[in-house]
């Protein structure tokens, strides 16, 4: 229950990371639109302002917020307190001996002046408009901007992190709710599979040291081998089961050559297949040896078995080969095929086989989503085909182990 905890405020803080990112995001694009506006709007009534003074040609008739300066033939007129740096002689000489207009920034006392110089009556005029109160906004702008964003992004941060939690909290105990429902199956069910286990295993040993006929006892001995590894084999499914209720827990790989364990599944199966006039054979090359957890790779083999006999129409075949690095375990029937193989591995689903009549839909359960599960968990692959001859294959391939070349 404290890793469940854990694993939601964990959960819960990567998505509150998340949304606060976005909403920074949004924020610093929203702030950088608005800064391009108004510095544009600044920048424009700046221009303004110099355009409204085209008439000035005079100290004494411009505003108080421009400052002048004029050629005249006896000296030049230029306004009271100029920084240092104003006028710009450059412009006025340029102004003077070519005429025109010269529009640029002036940095005069560490301020900013945006300065125009032109001819006007015969008269070259130098007009400089301070940016400094333009820049003081555009500063406090930004200034209000960042601490918004920050009070943004923080609430963002815990607003997200509060309707985080609220969300997952109903899916955190819908899946603990889940892992105690597997483990209490699973605990219940261990318990009488152990006692038929058991009470099968005294009654061998009694028919062993028992008399009677030979053949009979053969049949009823060999019957009772069967329950038993019939029952070691759900206990082994059981204790798979509570190990997946769990996904943190991983138990250790075992070396499993899937050529034997695929010839021991064939022979539990033989009876159904038997049953159902079909022929079940088994080809294995040796050396098919994985890495993994006999119980689930058991488990996915029997999977495999139980579809090809429920589809096939005489034969199921069973192939386990090596391919380079990988095994390859392939299954194959003699059945109506695939109708989609992209659906193959999803739940309860079905498909028809094309050409085939309604009669032959292929109807999915369990087995297959269950063989693609464990061969995720065992980093292979799997695929379904509809073989050229006729019928379905469904093709595992395996990490082989150990890894060529080691």
């Amino acid at each position: 229950m404290k890793a469940d905890l854990r694993e939601l405020r964990t959960a819960s803080a990567r998505l509150a990371l998340q949304f606060a990112g976005i909403i920074l995001a949004l924020f610093v694009v929203l702030g950088g639109v608005v800064y391009i506006v108004v510095s544009t709007g600044q920048t424009e009534a700046a221009k303004r302002a110099l355009a409204d003074a085209s008439q000035v040609d005079s100290v004494h008739d411009a505003p108080h917020d421009l400052l002048v300066t004029v050629l005249l033939p006896q000296g030049r007129d230029i306004s009271p307190n100029m920084p240092d740096g104003l006028p710009d002689e450059r412009a006025l000489q340029e102004v003077a001996q070519d005429g025109g207009t010269i529009t640029e920034t002036v940095v005069a006392d560490g301020r900013a002046y945006l300065t125009q110089t032109d001819v006007r009556r015969g008269k070259v005029v130098q007009i400089s408009y301070g940016l400094a109160e333009q820049q003081e906004e555009m500063g406090r702008l930004l200034t209000a901007l960042i601490i918004s964003g920050v009070i943004a992004t923080v609430a963002a941060a815990l607003v997200g992190l509060l309707l985080a939690r609220r969300s997952m909290r109903p899916m955190s105990e819908a899946l603990a709710l889940q892992r105690r429902f597997v483990a209490d199956a699973g605990h219940e069910l261990r318990t009488p599979l152990t006692l038929l286990s058991t009470r099968a295993q005294l009654l061998r040993r009694r028919l062993s040291r028992g008399g009677g006929e030979a053949s009979a006892d053969d049949d009823v001995r060999s019957g009772l081998d069967e329950i038993v590894d019939d029952s070691r084999a759900l206990t082994e499914i059981v204790e798979d089961l509570l190990t997946a209720a769990d996904p943190r827990q991983n138990a250790d790989p075992e070396r499993v050559d899937i050529g034997e364990l695929a010839a021991v599944v064939a022979r539990s199966a033989e009876g159904r297949a038997h049953e159902r006039d079909i022929e079940l054979t088994t080809q294995a090359t040796p050396g098919a040896v994985v890495a993994g957890a006999p119980v689930s790779l058991r488990r996915m083999i029997v999977a495999l078995v139980d579809n090809a006999l429920d589809h096939a129409a005489s034969r199921v075949t069973i192939d386990v080969s090596t391919d380079r690095d990988e095994v390859v375990l392939a299954v194959s029937d003699d059945g109506p095929g695939f109708g989609l193989q992209d659906r193959a591995f999803d739940r309860f689903a079905t498909a028809r086989a094309e050409g085939a009549t309604t009669g032959h839909e292929r109807h999915y359960g369990l087995g297959l989503a269950l063989v693609a599960e464990v061969v995720d968990r065992h980093r292979g692959r799997v695929t379904a085909a509809d073989r050229p001859t006729g019928g379905a294959e469904v093709t595992v391939r395996l990490p082989h182990f150990p890894p060529k070349g080691t």
